[in-house]
């Protein structure tokens, strides 16, 4: 599976990249009618990724083969994370299901193509307001215009779908379940942008979970990624916020804490030494910040909103407007 120099997108990878993993998280938050008929014994993760390398700050993706009632199916994985909720998702979560529908017909000359069931897991700090379908964005003016007032027999020449959404952040203790990796990544989705000490709870009680994998090099790398995504995520919290949290409940945490702690230092200082070396990815990320708030703008999305989602600044957003 491709790699991607983002906590947020490594975590995610991480956890439902692994087959046993992401069996867990189907059998326990599929829809009913959908599990009655996939083979879940069948399900392989694919190394192909469907995102526009401009979007992969905000979007992750993880794409499943699967039988469906005993023939070729796939299940797509899209996680919208560290941006603003786009309205506009299902028209780019359809847009990745007719790319794998082109590779099937294209490059491996398929004549028929499979059914591909989209998922969504939103990781947003505002909460989503959209329903989960393409037809919603039909209300949308600025998408096609006056589309709510056409007749039936022009409707249905317009496409629909539907996606299977999971927003976490909602979910009771008492409604998370699965595995202990699977239960950490979901625990922490829930509580990432929660207040300090409700976090730090949700974190510590993590800890004490993630000791059931043992001391072996799974686990490590399990934390390590874990870390890397909440000091992400949380710029407000330490190390030691952090570590004051685990010690407490998990002496060995605590010292698998300190051992990444200086990991993280010590490529702290690498990455001091190579800062020259980075002026063309940050203006790579200048260019992907841009062009969310040229998507916010077309939106409509206030000023405000796009500066505190982008960084940027309002002269420049007003200069993306003016040159839109």
């Amino acid at each position: 599976m491709e790699v991607v120099n983002n906590p947020h997108d490594k975590f995610f990878k991480q956890v439902l990249g692994d087959r046993k993993t992401a069996k867990d998280f189907l059998t326990n938050y599929l829809p009913q009618d959908l599990l009655s008929i996939i083979e879940l014994d069948s399900l392989e993760i694919q190394k192909d990724t469907f995102i526009d390398e401009e979007l992969r700050e905000q979007l992750s993706d993880i794409l499943y083969t699967v039988k469906i009632k005993g023939k070729e199916g796939y299940i797509y994985f899209l996680f919208e994370h560290k941006s603003y909720p786009y309205q506009t998702i299902a028209l780019q979560l359809l847009k990745y299901m007719v790319n794998i529908w082109d590779q099937k017909a294209t490059k491996e000359n398929k004549s028929t193509l499979p059914p591909v069931i989209p998922l969504l897991l939103y990781h947003g700090k505002e909460k989503w307001q959209h329903k989960h379908n393409l037809s919603s964005l039909h209300n949308l003016s600025s998408l096609i215009e006056g589309i709510e007032d056409l007749p039936d027999n022009i409707k249905r020449y317009i496409p629909d779908y539907e996606y299977v959404f999971y927003d976490f952040s909602s979910y009771s203790a008492e409604d998370i379940r699965g595995g202990v990796e699977l239960q950490i990544f979901i625990s922490l989705l829930h509580s990432i942008f929660k207040e300090e000490d409700e976090f730090l709870a949700t974190l510590a009680r993590s800890m004490q979970a993630l000791e059931e994998l043992g001391r072996g090099q799974r686990a490590t790398d399990y934390l390590e990624t874990l870390i890397r995504y909440i000091f992400n995520a949380r710029e407000d919290l330490s190390y030691a916020d952090v570590h004051g949290a685990v010690k407490k409940v998990s002496p060995k945490g605590g010292e698998m804490l300190m051992t990444i702690a200086e990991k993280l230092r010590n490529e702290g200082r690498e990455i001091g030494k190579q800062e020259g070396k980075q002026e063309g990815k940050q203006e790579g990320k200048q260019e992907g910040k841009e062009k969310v708030a040229l998507q916010m703008l077309f939106e409509d999305e206030p000023v405000e909103k796009i500066a505190r989602y982008t960084g940027l600044t309002r002269d420049r957003i007003e200069e993306l407007r003016r040159q839109s």
